[in-house]
């Protein structure tokens, strides 16, 4: 049995293989990527002296019982669960019943702000070739499993999840992607993602992306791996997903894994207030 709070020590990771040759996983801190080898109590460690993961907790989720460790010396015995700012099932269905302004009043249109929601890590199979079409390249890849985590929750991948990709002649890829979210909860919520989006990059360095003994070394920053996602769920718990928007960042880590971290473009729930 692990220890209270392993669950988000795990969460604030991702794994995945250094190398090919290595047997062991390493890990990555979503919150100051830095990378050690995979192991809960140094994984623990580290977040428990990690100044940008403690903040995130302060700012999103003070029942943390990491950040409770590191101000009380003890996780807490107890998580209580936090509830997120979300229309209600009658607001849903009936709409909001407010006041309505005057046509003849002028009101600046609002600025859409960004904000760190979630990020997951999928594992894959191996690419197959569907072969050369008249746009391209076309390439299939299933999802074996994954994890996720934001503000709003955390579970898993659902396998089966498929990839399809379009690779053009300088080997910009076209991203489409349908797959399915499993949350933690009891009875768990199913979440409906489909994400869209670009590869881009100088052709020297899209050609790296699929060698797997150079993907690894790859900087991300050196190539744009930019996404939008929808989401779509009928679970009472969470239809805020059904109207919210999200643009998000992927990383390339080898064969096995890939990392997306995405922020919301903006947030109807908080629209109103």
């Amino acid at each position: 049995m692990g220890r209270i709070g392993d669950g988000d020590v795990h969460a604030a990771y991702v794994e995945f293989r250094a190398k090919e040759s290595d047997k062991c996983l390493s890990a990555q801190c979503i919150y100051c990527q830095s990378v050690r080898a995979k192991n809960t109590s140094r994984q623990r460690s580290h977040l428990l002296e990690c100044p940008n993961y403690l903040n995130a907790m302060k700012e999103h989720n003070p029942d943390n019982p990491i950040l409770h460790e590191a101000v009380n010396g003890n996780p807490a015995q107890h998580t209580p669960v936090k509830t997120p700012k979300k229309r209600d099932l009658d607001t849903m269905v009936n709409g909001f019943q407010g006041s309505t302004s005057s046509a003849s009043h002028s009101f600046p249109i609002p600025k859409p702000n960004l904000e760190r929601d979630f990020q997951l890590s999928v594992q894959l199979n191996p690419k197959i070739s569907v072969g050369p079409g008249i746009w391209g390249q076309r390439n299939w890849i299933s999802f074996i499993s994954g994890h996720w985590n934001g503000r709003w929750g955390k579970g898993t991948v659902v396998p089966g999840g498929q990839d399809s990709q379009l690779v053009a002649p300088d080997l910009s890829t076209h991203i489409e992607a349908n797959y399915l979210l499993q949350t933690f909860d009891h009875p768990p919520a199913f979440i409906s993602v489909k994400t869209d989006g670009w590869r881009v990059g100088p052709r020297e360095v899209l050609e790296k992306l699929e060698d797997p003994s150079q993907v690894d070394d790859v900087d991300p920053k050196a190539y744009s791996f930019r996404l939008y996602v929808h989401m779509e769920t009928g679970d009472a718990r969470y239809l805020h997903l059904n109207t919210g928007m999200w643009i998000g960042s992927a990383v390339r880590r080898g064969t096995e894994s890939k990392v997306k971290t995405f922020s919301k473009l903006f947030n109807p729930s908080n629209a109103l207030q």
